[in-house]
């Protein structure tokens, strides 16, 4: 994501990114990224191997590298065991949901994706997501799971079982390249669902253009600019529910918010990839 180079077919929006690497040492960091990158280096990508627990300073060291780096886009932390609160209750379901609640909400209010990861069981479930560690909880919070899994530890193809609110289940097929230590894509079990155009953002990116690349009013005046036949509460639900879509096929950003003479809309299209 920090290059922006697409994934395994996928487009991937360029940003800044931070890795937490709280399981790992500079030794071993160095010499993966070089098997991974060679010598090509890239500025916005961040490293740390220390950081502080839940409740006791990570939340605000996160809103710290978010503020000082305005374009960040992901953050992984690595693992979720080494941020866990000290002294806090092991494996309740209210910890276990608590505990994503509170980075769920700092990435909800940061507009940054957040991938936490975490280890699974070794007992075999029904439902492969019953693998991970921990309960109910912690899956119940998040917006999405991924699931990564090999037969046996030494083989070099695995499984990706992923499952969320707003994505389609799928299951991709991977092989790990032992030269670059990188997952490769094999095939995929299904294909991704394509959803018909939607005309409120087609009529919203004829608006918002390279020509207008910003818009702001109310939402009466949005729908009165659009010529749309609804209510401005209907369409400003619509682009509260859509904005991610609208953000990644129509790469313009949508933000709502209150003002003394009411709920304000601005839409922003969104600068081009170098």
């Amino acid at each position: 994501m920090s290059m922006g180079l697409s994934l395994w077919g996928y487009e991937v929006r360029q940003g800044t990114v931070l890795y937490l690497a709280l399981e790992d040492n500079h030794r071993r960091l160095q010499e993966r990224l070089y098997r991974m990158f060679g010598v090509e280096s890239t500025g916005n990508l961040f490293f740390a191997i220390g950081a502080k627990q839940l409740g006791g300073g990570l939340e605000e060291q996160l809103k710290g590298f978010v503020r000082e780096h305005t374009d960040t886009r992901l953050i992984i932390i690595d693992t979720l065991q080494k941020i866990r609160e000290a002294g806090a209750e092991k494996y309740s379901y209210a910890n276990d949901y608590e505990v994503i609640t509170k980075l769920k909400r700092f990435a909800d209010i940061s507009g940054v994706c957040l991938l936490v990861v975490h280890h699974t069981r070794k007992q075999q479930a029904d439902d492969k997501f019953d693998m991970i560690s921990g309960t109910n909880g912690l899956l119940g919070a998040a917006d999405g799971a991924f699931l990564l899994q090999k037969e046996r530890r030494a083989d070099n193809a695995a499984t990706l079982d992923i499952s969320g609110r707003d994505q389609q289940d799928q299951r991709l097929y991977l092989k790990r390249d032992e030269e670059r230590l990188v997952w490769e894509l094999e095939r995929r079990e299904t294909e991704l669902r394509q959803e018909p155009p939607d005309p409120v953002l087609e009529a919203v990116a004829a608006l918002v253009t390279a020509e207008r690349p910003e818009w702001r009013g109310t939402a009466t005046e949005l729908v009165a600019a659009l010529g749309l036949d609804m209510k401005p509460n209907a369409l400003a639900m619509r682009l509260n529910v859509r904005a991610w879509r609208l953000s990644y096929e129509y790469h313009i950003h949508y933000e709502s918010a209150r003002t003394h003479a009411g709920r304000s809309i601005k839409l922003t299209l969104e600068e081009p990839q170098a």
